[in-house]
């Protein structure tokens, strides 16, 4: 983590946030030696809703509507 005064980021910001994006690098930044401020790397690729990032990485091995005991098993059927 890169700790910045508001000063130099000012001066410097366009530099800073490329090499935020291409680092991930995260920066605080402070005033009066305070932090006030944290830049980071957008996650994601802009997608409206962050669910889509999981999108191809669950994989189904059985029948998700069946029921996982018989209904034997099933207390709530008081048989």
């Amino acid at each position: 983590m890169i700790k910045i005064n508001a000063s130099d980021f000012k001066a410097r910001c366009l530099a800073i946030l490329d090499n935020v994006r291409d680092t991930g690098e995260r920066v605080v930044i402070l005033k009066r030696g305070r932090p006030v401020a944290e830049l980071s790397r957008v996650t994601g690729d802009g997608e409206q809703y962050a669910q889509t990032e999981l999108e191809g990485t669950v994989i189904i091995v059985d029948d998700v509507v069946e029921p996982v005991l018989p209904e034997e098993n099933w207390e709530s059927l008081g048989q």
